[in-house]
């Protein structure tokens, strides 16, 4: 396995425009976490917002992307979860993504959290796993360079307050997320799905995104479910691209072969059909 890159050349990397495909992990599972650590993709998001993994299943999990040479993200709570944003760190996550950020004031917080004195709040504390490989002056010393902060843009007070949020100091990437900004926007409401992903509207609040990140060079993120738009974002300067989560994958995976054996099965005149799901 190649040398691990730090967290400050993996952040330069994407500044510079190498792309850093990633995925998220919702199944509270090590065994998958370390199966997909071993899978290539850059790094690893453990969604701590939308998943039900407790602090003991994340150790577990960031231990087991870890033994892949993957980078490793926590999604915590929001701005003020403070346990959560230290547990994910101490933990030896190699940074966090902050969701429903609305205003400056909220970003520095979250900032805060994941710094330690005098550039944040982050309390320190000795022994953790984040400190096992490099001690605690070792880590400590480079942490606020190394991690990697991430905010989640998917929300119309975001976009309406861009310009401040993208100028925090310490914010690393701001990460695209058009399900929630789409609903924040009443885009579902005025649009047929999946119209609202390629509306102006949602066009306009990605441009301006885009804009406030290259001012103050800032790496670009997005959530997607699946390839069929990642040109299109990388064209767009998008460096830190997920394709979708783990249960995503098993699910179009499994429907990938359930569609396989519907053929195999008519061309034998041994009919089978899937069950009737809503899933795929």
């Amino acid at each position: 396995m190649a040398d691990v890159v730090t967290g400050a050349e993996f952040k330069k990397e994407m500044r510079e425009g190498k792309p850093k495909l990633g995925l998220f992990l919702n199944s509270h599972s090590p065994t998958v976490a370390e199966q997909l650590a071993h899978s290539g993709y850059d790094w690893l998001l453990v969604d701590t917002q939308h998943g039900p993994m407790g602090y003991e299943k994340l150790s577990a999990m960031l231990a087991a992307v870890a033994s892949g040479g993957a980078k490793s993200m926590v999604r915590v709570g929001g701005y003020n979860d403070r346990p959560g944003i230290q547990q994910a760190l101490d933990l030896g996550a190699d940074g966090v993504l902050v969701p429903y950020i609305n205003t400056a004031e909220e970003a520095r917080q979250a900032v805060s959290c994941t710094k330690y004195p005098t550039a944040g709040t982050r309390s320190v504390y000795f022994p953790q796993r984040s400190m096992n490989k490099a001690g605690l002056l070792g880590y400590a010393g480079n942490a606020n360079n190394n991690l990697i902060v991430a905010l989640q843009v998917e929300t119309a007070s975001c976009i309406e307050n861009m310009a401040e949020i993208a100028a925090v100091p310490g914010v690393d990437i701001l990460f695209l997320g058009q399900n929630d900004l789409c609903m924040s926007m009443g885009l579902y409401e005025k649009y047929e799905f999946p119209l609202m992903y390629t509306s102006p509207e949602l066009g306009a609040a990605t441009e301006k995104l885009i804009t406030e990140a290259r001012k103050n060079k800032i790496i670009l993120g997005i959530f997607l479910f699946g390839t069929a738009r990642v040109g299109e974002f990388l064209e767009k300067g998008f460096t830190f691209i997920s394709l979708g989560n783990d249960l995503h994958h098993v699910l179009t995976q499994a429907g990938a072969y359930v569609k396989d054996v519907e053929g195999i099965a008519k061309e034998k005149s041994k009919k089978w059909e899937r069950r009737p799901t809503a899933l795929f």
